[in-house]
């Protein structure tokens, strides 16, 4: 689908007007942007207010997921409400964000739990990429949320894991050359944003889990009330001692995967994008008229012999 149509419904070819030209499916308008630096903003503050918290923290940090999840849900529907009013996303993008999210809640369980093998996180990469940083947040977080339903993981992380993702899924989606970059500069480009974001992920999450579990030892122990700067370094000690082998397998998985199977997984959703005329400019040709986007059509400027006098 081109994108562009005439007053009589038919097509214009291929490469006409705004038929040939690529264009991000899902663009990143304003509001969506202000939505975005919202829920960003109350997800950093939900991870790292421990760190700045005083010595009577106690395990109060772990009571912060409920809270988090009320917050959280409201600020997901504003994403999504202003991504679809800044592009004009119809029915079809909420029916391929579901089933986008069923597919990576689906492959979750096939690895979860054996050295940190998780295939879903290739597919967000991939999906983010071609849908774009808006649609790849709410994706990262919907998916994560219908995982945790699918395999009885919904407890106080919940909330900590669908922002993690969604920043994953939204990180693939502000990669440059979105329109220019293809073939296997993109495939490696992902590929190596794949591992780099999943030793991220795994690290974001480690600093939940952290604040809460008491004394693990001496040098890796979380210290309420300590400077901050001697907490990070214990937990960077923390992270290398328990979770790097585990976070090193989802990377080497997702670099394997995007590897193998991204060229023909990104061509598939690039072409069900194109179906779903993501973000197509819909054009009107009047008889005699100027072809104008947007769904308006303009009138040629009259001649001399159509006015008066």
């Amino acid at each position: 689908m081109t994108g562009t149509a005439r007053l009589d419904g038919t097509a214009l070819p291929e490469g006409s007007a705004t038929g040939g030209r690529r264009v991000r499916p899902v663009r990143l308008g304003p509001r969506a942007v202000v939505a975005l630096v919202l829920v960003s903003a109350v997800g950093v503050a939900a991870f790292g207010w421990p760190l700045l918290a005083g010595p009577a923290f106690g395990t109060a940090h772990a009571q912060d997921g409920p809270w988090l999840f009320g917050a959280l849900l409201p600020l997901l529907v504003a994403v999504a409400v202003a991504t679809i009013a800044d592009a004009g996303l119809d029915a079809k993008a909420v029916a391929m964000l579901g089933v986008l999210a069923a597919v990576g809640a689906a492959l979750r369980p096939l690895g979860a739990g054996t050295a940190g093998l998780e295939p879903m996180f290739f597919l967000m990469v991939l999906s983010g990429r071609v849908l774009g940083p808006g649609f790849g947040f709410v994706l990262g977080a919907v998916t994560m949320f219908a995982s945790a339903l699918l395999t009885g993981g919904v407890g106080p992380w919940m909330p900590f894991q669908m922002l993690s993702m969604a920043w994953f899924t939204m990180g693939a989606g502000l990669l440059p050359g979105p329109e220019r970059l293809r073939g296997r500069a993109e495939t490696a480009m992902l590929a190596a944003y794949g591992a780099v974001a999943s030793l991220l992920y795994g690290t974001v999450m480690n600093l939940y889990g952290w604040t809460i579990v008491p004394g693990l030892g001496s040098g890796i122990s979380f210290v309420a009330g300590d400077p901050v700067h001697e907490n990070l370094v214990r937990f960077l000690a923390y992270c290398l001692t328990t979770s790097l082998g585990w976070d090193l397998g989802r990377a080497a998985l997702t670099v394997v995967l995007t590897l193998a199977v991204g060229p023909v997984l990104l061509r598939a959703l690039r072409r069900a994008t194109r179906r779903a005329s993501f973000e197509a400019q819909v054009t009107f040709e009047g008889p005699g008229g100027v072809r104008t986007p947007t769904g308006t059509w303009s009138s040629p400027k009259p001649d001399s012999s159509d006015t008066d006098g």
